[in-house]
């Protein structure tokens, strides 16, 4: 967490107790940033908050803070259900539950408050005897909060404070059922304060909003002034079969000390990686199917400096918190205009300036116009120089397992085509 001067609004100047002013000073911070210039003077007083803010904006801390504030104001009433949460923080991905939970040490590190970290993909009985060992701020992801609940595990009954992160993501990846499950199994709106944050407050969102929250004060931040402003942007218009000598060239050129190149597909990932792999670039792919611990593994190598290319699908395009990304080259122009936003702010984060390259190929040339539309401004045009096309070396080849039951000549095993499940059954 690095400090980011955006307004004249002190930590200082705020209702806030003594352990969290130190958590503030710890992470670096001083004055306030828009989003929380805004929203923070309005939760801190126990109102419900719909934030529309993009990544990158300090829009973590000023829910963390609002929440913390409550719960160090007012201890459990309920000695039975002192191990119970009493604050539920929703994130749609993993990576953003993890870059919360980390945002939330810091900032809570001179408090008692018992901290809770609940996701997919790994860590299952860790997480599930941390949770029945008692939390105050459960931190998680929808679907194994629900596993866990439906487990009882742990009960929504004790929550005080509500926290929606990047709800409009939340509908992208189809978890609004499971938020109305959740939210419909703890105090009703007007028991407890609800924060939600999003980076487009749609007609969804705010129906969302207004369904299960208390008389939600709306914070709007224009995009312009929280993205636009830092990023540096540019397009080029290659033929399919330039795109690859083109960004080996602009990566030669520019020689950025950590990028991110974003892709559409998880084949597109490969064929990037290995091209280049292939070239003298040490690069990492992060898409949906990499395991929990590879995925960690890897972001931990890109922020530390061992890697200094990451090839992204759009899972990587909210939730990662990765500071210096010097770069972010859009290999593959995003189909929702909204991603664009996201994906550029990768970059210039933190106050930090950072430059985003996108590459308008025959393929997805027609995403631009409905992109530009969205940003409200035309992106500058870039004219690919002949030295900027790159003859590229070989790719090198991409390794696949083979599952055990498959010989190398390409034949079933025997014994598996033996297994009765395995055969087919006759008609009766």
């Amino acid at each position: 967490m690095t400090q980011i001067n955006r307004t004249n609004t002190a930590f200082s100047s705020l209702q806030l107790l003594p352990p969290l002013l130190k958590g503030v000073t710890d992470a670096g911070f001083s004055t306030c940033t828009p989003i929380q210039a805004e929203t923070l003077p309005l939760a801190l007083t126990g109102q419900d908050v719909a934030g529309q803010a993009q990544t990158g904006t300090g829009k973590t801390a000023a829910f963390l803070l609002a929440v913390m504030t409550r719960l160090l104001q007012q201890s459990a009433t309920n000695s039975k259900q002192s191990t119970q949460p009493r604050a539920l923080i929703l994130a749609p991905t993993r990576e953003l539950a993890i870059q919360i939970h980390k945002d939330a040490m810091v900032l809570g590190r001179h408090t008692s408050l018992r901290l809770g970290l609940v996701y997919g993909g790994s860590g299952y009985e860790k997480q599930r005897n941390q949770l029945a060992e008692g939390v105050d701020i459960l931190i998680g992801t929808p679907g194994r909060l629900i596993d866990y609940f439906k487990q009882r595990v742990f009960n929504l009954k004790a929550i005080e404070v509500l926290v929606l992160d990047e709800a409009d993501r939340m509908f992208d990846l189809g978890f609004i059922k499971d938020i109305r499950f959740l939210l419909r199994r703890m105090p009703p709106p007007d028991k407890r304060q609800s924060l939600l944050f999003s980076a487009t407050l749609s007609l969804r969102v705010t129906e969302l909003a207004y369904e299960h929250m208390n008389n939600p004060e709306l914070v709007r931040i224009d995009v312009e002034q929280v993205t636009a402003i830092r990023v540096t942007e540019g397009v080029y218009y290659p033929a399919n079969a330039e795109k690859i000598p083109l960004l080996l060239g602009l990566l030669g050129k520019l020689q950025p000390q950590r990028s991110i190149v974003f892709v559409n597909t998880k084949h597109a990932a490969e064929q990037v990686w290995s091209y280049l792999e292939g070239n003298g670039f040490q690069a990492a792919v992060l898409s949906g199917d990499v395991p929990q611990k590879k995925r960690i593994s890897l972001l931990q190598r890109f922020q530390n400096g061992e890697l200094s290319i990451m090839v992204a699908t759009d899972v990587a395009a909210r939730g990662l918190h990765i500071d210096d990304v010097t770069h972010v080259f859009n290999y593959d122009l995003p189909q929702d205009a909204q991603d664009y936003v996201h994906r550029i702010g990768r970059t210039a984060r933190a106050g930090a300036s950072g430059e985003a390259i996108s590459f308008a190929c025959e393929k997805y040339a027609f995403s631009l116009m409905e992109i530009e539309a969205y940003i409200g401004h035309k992106i500058p045009t870039q004219d690919i120089d002949s030295s900027l096309l790159i003859t590229p070396k070989p790719p090198v080849k991409i390794k696949r397992r083979l599952h055990p039951s498959v010989r190398k000549n390409g034949e079933m095993d025997k014994r598996r085509r033996r297994h009765p499940r395995n055969r087919k059954t006759s008609a009766r």
